[in-house]
């Protein structure tokens, strides 16, 4: 998949999994805070794996930093989409942002700093706003940005960071099924890549599901860049803006000393009897 897509395609899950917003999931409920930075969080580790070569365009997102950890994790990795297109690159990827999050520094004017997870954020940041456009070609552009979205969050959010490995994994995670949707698949049980036999290499459909050189893909998506995956980051794209936007109200609302659940609740039935009326009236 594309970068934007993959990066898309986070913000999404992570709305998913985290909020208790209508239509979604809620399996691991945040703050509104906790969903917005979150959302960002996901984003970025949902390029994370990508990390692994020196070419990326993340890898030029936050220089010269984004570049020397691209070069190592490419070599720790065994080079591009190998190590960290894996299960056990997931659990990686995971078990690093956990560790980071036990790093804090107590201060005098903020309490308990999350440094840890801070300096995580702050690559992750970078990799999202980079591959979404949002930091453009300056360098002092992409370090402001990152800098300053990831300060913000280390500042406002220190006691929210539980949630950080679980936004890291769940990226790497969305960013692995999302290659392993294309042609290209992924070596999922790396460093064990086992070769199909001859039969089944043999048979036309279930070669493209496990490759010849090891990798397993179900390739409804085609190649990268497809019209079909297209097609599918648009809906994607608007569910993870629906969430942020959802988040980012109820925390206004709360502010204003607002019940948001009830605002919110409100504004589902007035939509609900507009969209029945509208295909009413269609009918």
């Amino acid at each position: 998949m594309m970068g934007a897509h993959h990066a898309a395609s986070g913000a999404a899950a992570w709305v998913a999994v985290a909020s208790t917003a209508p239509y979604t999931l809620g399996w691991y409920p945040v703050s509104p805070l906790g969903v917005v930075a979150g959302a960002l969080v996901c984003a970025g580790a949902a390029l994370a794996p990508d990390a692994d070569h020196h070419d990326a365009t993340i890898a030029h997102s936050l220089p010269p930093v984004s570049e020397v950890v691209c070069d190592a994790i490419g070599v720790l990795a065994g080079g591009h989409r190998n190590g960290t297109h894996s299960i056990l690159g997931i659990a990686a990827f995971t078990v690093l942002a956990w560790a980071a999050g036990q790093v804090t520094l107590d201060t005098p004017w903020f309490g308990d700093l999350a440094i840890g997870a801070g300096l995580i954020s702050v690559l992750l940041v970078a990799f999202a706003a980079r591959a979404l456009g949002l930091s453009g070609d300056s360098r002092l552009g992409a370090w402001t940005l990152a800098v300053a979205l990831a300060g913000f969050i280390t500042i406002t959010a220190p006691t929210e960071w539980t949630w950080l490995p679980v936004a890291v994994g769940l990226g790497a995670a969305v960013h692995v099924v999302g290659d392993m949707l294309t042609t290209g698949g992924v070596p999922l049980l790396w460093p064990w890549e086992p070769r199909p036999p001859r039969w089944w290499s043999r048979r036309p459909v279930l070669k493209l599901v496990w490759r010849s050189g090891g990798n397993f893909a179900l390739p409804v998506l085609g190649n990268a860049g497809s019209t079909r995956e297209w097609i599918m980051v648009v809906p994607v794209g608007l569910y993870a803006t629906y969430g942020v936007g959802v988040a980012i109200a109820v925390g206004v609302l709360t502010s204003l000393g607002l019940d948001a659940d009830a605002v919110l609740l409100r504004f589902v039935e007035v939509a609900s009897t507009v969209v029945g009326t509208v295909h009413t009236g269609g009918v």
